[in-house]
């Protein structure tokens, strides 16, 4: 018999080489003996650590009584019971739930109800966004094109505007916002007139196009628009959801009140488990049958949700991931000073984004990806995102003490210094 890893697909582009053994709260334990700080949290699902025992204990007491009940079927109680956790998270005008089991899936079914509901057929998404790897899906990605690439023609009817990234720009927040909005105007004059657009979709904060932050004013300009011309608002908070950026979800930050909120990753710590939260009203218009699944909202995987949701909010979590979050940003703009290959730093939260520029303020995907290597030599791992992978990402679990990021950080610090030599 053949070595079984060379028997799995070279589609899966590893960052690493790592075969874990076993790993337990923010640390990942190799097969060989070696400890990593893991601040990848599997990309942005591991919230509550690794094998949190009360997520570990919930999810041992339901696979004994019932793993898999399908939700045509039958009612189960881990379902019910997420939903009551739910319903004390969302704000109330969110009070109907779908589940699915990934995120794109979580994807699909929004754009589904918003087309359904509505009678429209178009979409509006962003530059930068990342919103899966269906089909359907990666027709609304334009973060890289090494997720189209091979697959066109794609889904039609997706229309893109920009999203406000200052920095890329190269323009202030109030000039990019004013340009933003504007050519979201511009689009809808141009190119999928309101009464044909469905939904606009929009990450709060970008994720694999590079953590970023919108210019100030942007998100909420983007939600007045969508009322004035009764478009549904889609927040997609898959990644930062479920207190990644010192809230429950990106959107509060900035006092949105979406329509369809998309939710995965963080929700089941690992478990695969997705959703969307939308008006009941809204799902009402849902022609029932048109959408589905069989293991959607898997009794296992609500289980450990229900227990994933009580912990971050029993144990603090969002407040946790609050303060580490300044004190991480405060940290890393203190090394932007000494290192100048560090063009910005932003984020919210525990999500947070380091943009790496050559001195003529191009992208240098170079200067990043030799700092992410020198970390993971020393037991550091981090993750690159952003259209030209020069974004080195922080997504530590919400769990993490001051000790875990003083270690992160000397780490980070020594390959700033090593590159920089």
């Amino acid at each position: 018999m053949s070595d079984p890893k060379k028997s799995l697909s070279p589609v899966w582009n590893r960052y690493t080489q790592i075969h874990v053994d076993h790993a337990e709260g923010a640390f990942i334990y190799s097969a060989d003996g070696r400890r990593y700080l893991d601040f990848t949290c599997g990309i942005g699902v591991t919230n509550t650590g690794h094998c949190h025992p009360k997520v570990v204990a919930a999810a041992q007491a339901q696979i004994g009584k019932l793993i898999h009940g399908q939700a045509n079927l039958v009612y189960h109680q881990p379902m019910l019971d997420l939903v009551t956790e739910l319903q004390r998270v969302f704000p109330p005008h969110l009070n109907c739930y779908f589940f699915s089991n990934s995120g794109a899936e979580a994807v699909e079914a929004s754009l589904k109800l918003a087309r359904n509901a509505t009678g429209r057929p178009n979409l509006i998404v962003f530059q930068g966004s990342f919103h899966g790897r269906t089909v359907g899906t990666m027709s609304l990605d334009t973060s890289n094109t090494i997720y189209r690439k091979g697959y066109q023609p794609l889904m039609p009817g997706v229309f893109v505007a920009p999203f406000a990234y200052a920095y890329h720009y190269g323009w202030s927040e109030k000039e990019t916002t004013r340009f933003c909005l504007k050519q979201l105007r511009h689009l809808l004059a141009t190119q999928t007139a309101p009464e044909e657009t469905a939904a606009i979709l929009i990450e709060p904060i970008l994720g694999e196009g590079g953590y970023v932050v919108p210019s100030e004013g942007f998100l909420q300009g983007v939600e007045e628009i969508a009322r004035e011309n009764s478009i549904l608002l889609i927040a997609d908070e898959i990644q930062s959801g479920f207190g990644r950026t010192g809230q429950w979800f990106a959107f509060q930050h900035f006092g949105l009140a979406p329509d369809i909120v998309v939710m995965a990753k963080g929700l089941a710590s690992g478990f695969p488990l997705s959703g969307i939260a939308a008006r009941r009203e809204l799902m009402e218009r849902w022609l029932p049958g048109s959408h589905g699944g069989t293991y959607g909202g898997n009794a296992v995987g609500c289980a450990a949700a229900t227990a994933t949701v009580r912990v971050m909010r029993e144990e603090g979590l969002i407040e946790n991931s609050a303060r580490m979050g300044v004190k991480l940003q405060a940290a890393l703009q203190g090394l932007q000073q000494r290192f100048p290959v560090i063009g910005q730093v932003r984020g919210l939260g525990l999500m947070v984004g380091v943009e790496f520029t050559t001195a003529s303020g191009e992208p240098d995907q170079a200067s990043a990806k030799a700092v992410w290597h020198h970390c993971l030599d020393n037991g550091l791992m981090l993750l690159t995102c952003g259209t030209y992978g020069n974004v080195i990402r922080w997504i530590p679990p919400l769990i993490i003490s001051d000790a875990h990021l003083d270690e992160a950080l000397s780490i980070y610090e020594r390959a700033l210094a090593a590159v920089a030599a």
